[in-house]
């Protein structure tokens, strides 16, 4: 938890995507704070024409890089998610050379007894995490 899901244009090797993906939990863990085995990844590979990202008329340049992060989690600061999205495009551009400009985020925000980790049980509501 949080849980991350990230659609791509296929095409990226398998050490590309371990090295996006590492790069994306260390924003993840630096910005919110949680723990390095806190981790949840999910990758969805799109052929080039059926992705679509547009700039919503921010002349926002976009490659075949571009990448859509989801980000499902507990309810986390202004300041938090700032720090996500700034670190995200930092470790991206650094790792990766992911442009900027192609790193989209949404965060949707859950409650405690929204996450079931397995075994039928909720564990932030019976205290087990």
């Amino acid at each position: 938890m949080p849980l991350m899901r990230f659609d791509v244009i296929e095409g990226r090797s398998p050490s590309q995507m371990a090295t996006l993906l590492d790069a994306a939990h260390r924003a993840m863990v630096d910005a919110f704070k949680v723990p390095e085995r806190d981790r949840y990844q999910i990758v969805h590979e799109h052929p080039p024409g059926q992705f679509i990202v547009q700039d919503t008329g921010l002349d926002i340049p976009r490659t075949k890089d571009v990448v859509v992060v989801s980000v499902t989690s507990r309810p986390r600061t202004r300041a938090m998610k700032e720090a996500f999205y700034a670190g995200l495009c930092r470790e991206l551009q650094a790792r990766c050379g992911i442009a900027p400009s192609d790193v989209m985020v949404s965060i949707v925000t859950n409650a405690d007894e929204d996450w079931s980790f397995g075994n039928g049980r909720a564990q932030f509501l019976t205290g087990e995490l």
